[in-house]
């Protein structure tokens, strides 16, 4: 039945009242809503405190759990790292770069990403840039179209325009679908870390043989990488694409214009390694020398910054080049020392290794690598204060197994810096390494241990002669005394009585020139 209209007016104003409390916003109506708000939060409370009774309580938690577990987590005091704008070749504004990491508990833990992403910080800045946040990301495996996802390359791309970065720099080999879809998404630049340990490299390399190694590295990293803006690329000359005025012999299929730069990048490596070979002669003329005279050597490896150059020149008394940076020393340098019986022997300061060091450079620098393959003692570097100098150890003795022939060489574990460490850290570092020296090569303490033991590793010549030299033999006698071992030297009327240790060539001079009784 229609309702009548005196109804319908006494219905509107019982509701115009209630409508006006509402809109009014009044004491009344907020002393309702607090009152309200309060009913609420005890009701809350009865439902937290019920939530153990509830049938699907413990997939709420594995729901909380894995929201927690994909957040992006902020690696603290990257952003804070000290100012490098005194370095000589970074006179321009530095590169601001965002550091993204991908983690996994089957592979490694937490405290681990973190440091591994400190390192990336390290190298960032040895690189010139500027960090301006560390992003790590926990996550079963790196996504496939863009490592870590299409929602956490959003939350990427909004912290690069907080930070108004330049660059994202991602501590994983990336291959080029990702890092050009990463790109897309975050609208910057993307590198993985092998590209900054190569821009490092390309930085510091002084010699011309290691600006060979570090240019060989960089085109056999670019080649599977090039890429191109719109069809710049993808254009194919010959055909339509020359023109019609090219005339004759222009015409045809034409290859395009990445198979061009593909084909270039191929030819300079071919050259650049017939550079190298070619490099390779004079390198053996001075490690010949040294085994023409059996000169002993003794390898200096260790983790990138660990103090190799700095314990080389403690040990030798030279001035190599020292600097708080991460491979400072890319040339290998010799450096000649005495042991106390006035022999000689050469110290060999290397490379720096760095985990996951690129296989590029790896086997570009192999024919530097050589020398510790040659060498009869390896002098291990470890940097003491680093938070884990055993993952530092793990490290360089991978890289060590890639280099045949460094088995069977005796080695000695070093502990540098000790300075900068505490009684605790120290204590517990010679627990866990006791065969370990643990030496300062900035105080100078532990050196002379070290020293010893180094000179009773060297080999001892093989031949014994004993003979009879002329005076005249005067440098002879020198060679035994820098070359070899002398045991006893007699002066005599006649001549000087020899008896030393010495190898076979240097044996045959002695037989040569000694006189016969």
């Amino acid at each position: 039945m229609a309702e009548s209209l005196p109804d319908r007016v006494a219905e509107q104003s019982e509701r115009q009242p209630e409508q006006s409390t509402r809109q009014s916003g009044g004491l009344g109506g907020q002393q309702a809503q607090e009152q309200g708000d309060g009913v609420l939060a005890e009701h809350s409370e009865v439902l937290l405190d019920d939530s153990a009774a509830h049938p699907y309580a413990h997939e709420d938690q594995e729901w909380r759990e894995r929201e927690a577990r994909n957040e992006l987590k902020r690696v603290a005091g990257l952003g804070e790292l000290q100012d490098v704008t005194e370095v000589e070749y970074r006179k321009v504004r530095l590169e601001r770069v965002v550091l993204v990491g991908v983690w996994s508990s089957a592979k490694t833990t937490q405290a681990q990403a973190e440091e591994s992403l400190r390192e990336l910080a390290a190298l960032a800045q040895t690189a010139g840039a500027q960090v301006c946040d560390g992003l790590l990301q926990h996550r079963l495996r790196p996504d496939a179209a863009t490592y870590v996802g299409s929602g956490k390359a959003k939350e990427i791309a909004g912290v690069v325009a907080r930070d108004e970065a330049d660059t994202i720099i991602v501590d994983d080999d990336l291959p080029p679908s990702q890092r050009r879809a990463l790109e897309d998404a975050t609208k910057v630049k993307v590198v993985d870390r092998t590209a900054v340990i190569l821009d490092i490299f390309a930085q510091h390399a002084t010699s011309r043989e290691g600006k060979a190694q570090v240019e060989l590295a960089q085109l056999q990293y670019m080649l599977p990488r090039l890429r191109g803006w719109g069809g710049s690329l993808s254009r194919q000359a010959g055909g339509r694409a020359a023109g019609a005025d090219a005339g004759i012999g222009s015409r045809g299929p034409g290859e395009t214009k990445i198979e061009m730069d593909r084909r270039v990048i191929r030819n300079r490596i071919a050259k650049l390694r017939k550079q190298i070979a070619h490099m390779a002669p004079a390198r053996d003329v001075k490690r010949g020398s040294r085994r023409r005279f059996g000169l002993p050597t003794v390898a200096v490896v260790g983790y990138t910054n660990a103090g190799k150059s700095s314990l080389t020149n403690r040990l030798t008394g030279s001035k190599e080049l020292v600097e708080n940076a991460l491979f400072a020393t890319l040339d290998t340098a010799v450096r000649h020392a005495n042991a106390k019986d006035g022999r000689q022997y050469a110290y060999v300061d290397t490379v720096g290794f760095v985990r996951r060091l690129p296989t590029q450079l790896v086997e570009a620098f192999k024919s530097t690598l050589e020398e510790v393959s040659d060498a009869d003692v390896i002098v291990h570097v470890v940097d003491a204060s680093h938070p884990d100098p055993f993952a530092q150890i793990d490290a360089v003795n991978a890289i060590l197994a890639d280099i045949n022939g460094t088995e069977s060489i005796p080695r000695i574990v070093v502990f540098n810096k000790i300075d900068r460490t505490d009684q605790t850290t120290r204590e517990r570092l010679e627990a866990l390494a006791p065969e370990a020296h643990f030496v300062s090569a900035f105080t100078g303490e532990g050196i002379d241990a070290l020293r010893a033991e180094v000179e009773g590793l060297l080999p001892v010549p093989g031949v014994h002669v004993s003979a009879l030299l002329p005076y005249t033999a005067g440098s002879l006698v020198s060679k035994i005394r820098e070359y070899g071992q002398m045991d006893s030297i007699e002066y005599r009327g006649d001549g000087m009585m020899v008896e030393a240790q010495v190898d076979s060539q240097l044996a045959a001079q002695v037989v040569d020139a000694a006189i016969d009784e």
